[in-house]
C-alpha cells in the first residue's frame, strides 16, 4: 500500500496490520495475571508495529509480517519488563501467607480454615482479613517470577515470548502446569470455587459476584486473595 508519492501509506498499513497485533497481545495475555490489561498491551504493540514499518527492510530477506511479529512482541515485552503490579511491601505479605498456608497443609494434611492461618502467622483473624484486603490485585505470576536468580526475565521469554507450539517439551510441561492449576482449583473450599469461577470463567465484577454469595464486596476480594494464596502455595511445589 503506497500514497500518490510512491511512498508506504502508513496508516494503511497500520490498520491491515492491527490485527496481528491483537492477536499477539490476546496470545500473551493469558499467560499473564489478570490485572494486566488487554488494551494497554494492544497499545505498546501497536507502537512496536509503527516502529516495525519505520525500520522494516526489505533487502534483509525477511517477511514483513515475522519482522513485525518480533518487534509488537518486544514492545510488549518491554513495557510487561518495565511495570510493576503490586508494591514490595503487599508482595512480601502475599509470600508470608502462602507460606503459613503451605505450612499448615503439610502439618494439617487438608486445607487450612481462616483463622487458623492467622494463628500461624500470629495475627488476629480481623488482621488477617485486612491483610487480604491489602494484598487485593494479587495474581499467581509477580514480577519476581519473570526473573531468575541472576535477574534476568527468563519468565516471560520461557512463557510468553517464546512460541512452544514446536517444542513438545514446552508443550508438555504446559498442559501439565495448567492441569495442576485446575486440580489445585477443584481443592480450594466451595465457596472460594465460586469466586474464582465467576471471576475468572464468567467474568463477573467483584459487586457482582458479591450480590450472587450475599456478602460485601470486601469479603469477595478477601476470597480472592485467599484463593490466590493457596493456589500459589499448590503450585510452587509443582
Amino acid at each position: 500500500m503506497y500514497t500518490a508519492t510512491g511512498r508506504p501509506d502508513v496508516n494503511s498499513l497500520l490498520k491491515q496490520y492491527s490485527p496481528l497485533v491483537r492477536r499477539l497481545a490476546h496470545q500473551m495475555i493469558a499467560k499473564l495475571p489478570a490485572n494486566v490489561e488487554i488494551d494497554d498491551l494492544i497499545q505498546v504493540g501497536m507502537i512496536g508495529l509503527t516502529d516495525a514499518l519505520s525500520r522494516f527492510d526489505i533487502g534483509q530477506g525477511v517477511m514483513f509480517e515475522t519482522f513485525a511479529t518480533q518487534r509488537i512482541r518486544g514492545a510488549m515485552l518491554d513495557e510487561l519488563r518495565g511495570s510493576d503490579w503490586m508494591s514490595r511491601g503487599n508482595r512480601k505479605h502475599q509470600r508470608d501467607i502462602e507460606g503459613a498456608v503451605h505450612r499448615l497443609e503439610q502439618k494439617l494434611g487438608r486445607t487450612p480454615q481462616e483463622s487458623e492461618i492467622a494463628k500461624e502467622m500470629g495475627i488476629t483473624l480481623l488482621e488477617y482479613q485486612d491483610l487480604l484486603n491489602r494484598v487485593r490485585g494479587t495474581q499467581l505470576i509477580y514480577l519476581e517470577d519473570m526473573g531468575g536468580a541472576d535477574g534476568d526475565n527468563d519468565y516471560l521469554d520461557r512463557h510468553v515470548a517464546a512460541d512452544t507450539g514446536g517444542d513438545p517439551l514446552a508443550r508438555l510441561n504446559d498442559h501439565r502446569m495448567r492441569q495442576a492449576l485446575v486440580d489445585a482449583i477443584k481443592n480450594l473450599p466451595e465457596r472460594e470455587q465460586y469466586v474464582m469461577s465467576m471471576y475468572y470463567e464468567e467474568d463477573m465484577n467483584l459487586k457482582e459476584i458479591a450480590a450472587v454469595l450475599g456478602v460485601t464486596e470486601s469479603r469477595v476480594c478477601q476470597l480472592h486473595s485467599q484463593s490466590i494464596a493457596r493456589l500459589r502455595a499448590k503450585l510452587r511445589t509443582w
